[in-house]
């Protein structure tokens, strides 16, 4: 939910999410809340683009900061009956106008910035594991200067995921509910300092017909040595796809 797997979307398809996150300001009793509308396309059975908007109420007023672009690019595939093993690559350009105000690095609405990384997915029967590293660099977010030093622009993400498929028991049709559980691990180490936070993120999610999705998340920090202003909050995610639009 938090992380992308190496699989990809469908050929020819196209998916629209709206990401809400409420997360809990440390210093007050606050909620900030960022909302983030995203497309997605499937331009092949190897290759995904997803471009994003960052709104949020970070200054008291509800305004756009900015957006980005992912791609992602599977390179590596070995399928079989109920199992496979994929690997890709990715990459994303961030662009954000809003105030700089933590050292950790966020390219989720906080940062400007480029990240690549690697993320490999293997699927056995109805249980999928994930893995992925990254390298992340925050430019400037406009006049806002990154001030926390030169060399702590660049971080390192890595993350660790498992989601088991609970219901349904067996399929029958395209038209079942999916219901699925997911914990995942997500860190970042600043490469200046060595700082380092460590998140846990529980999450359900709900696929109808095949088309639509809802996704409830919570995370939360087990590890909190680089300071984020907000690491404890919740995900609520809808996800609809439209399929062979070509």
């Amino acid at each position: 939910m938090y992380t992308e797997p190496a699989s990809n979307m469908a050929a020819k398809s196209a998916g629209f999410r709206l990401n809400n996150y409420f997360m809990k300001e440390i210093h007050s009793d606050r909620i900030s809340y960022h909302l983030i509308p995203e497309i997605m396309w499937g331009v092949s059975r190897k290759i995904m683009v997803h471009t994003e908007a960052f709104i949020s109420n970070n200054d008291g007023r509800f305004i756009a900061e900015g957006g980005s672009i992912y791609a992602k690019y599977r390179f590596f595939s070995i399928d079989e009956v109920h199992s496979h093993f994929r690997m890709s690559a990715y990459g994303k350009y961030s662009f954000n106008n809003g105030d700089i105000h933590q050292p950790a690095i966020d390219f989720n609405g906080h940062n400007s910035g480029y990240e690549g990384g690697l993320v490999a997915t293997k699927l056995i029967n109805k249980l999928a594991l994930s893995g992925s590293s990254s390298v992340l660099y925050a430019t400037d977010n406009g006049a806002e200067k990154f001030l926390f030093g030169e060399k702590n622009r660049t971080a390192v993400n890595y993350t660790l995921s498992a989601g088991k498929l609970l219901l349904p028991k067996e399929y029958t049709s395209y038209k079942q509910t999916n219901v699925n559980i997911m914990l995942e691990l997500l860190g970042q180490t600043t490469m200046g300092n060595g700082y380092t936070y460590l998140d846990v993120a529980p999450s359900v999610q709900f696929i109808v017909g095949s088309r639509m999705r809802f996704d409830v998340g919570y995370r939360t920090p087990l590890v909190r040595k680089l300071h984020r202003t907000a690491p404890t909050g919740c995900l609520l995610r809808i996800e609809y796809n439209i399929f062979n639009l070509y």
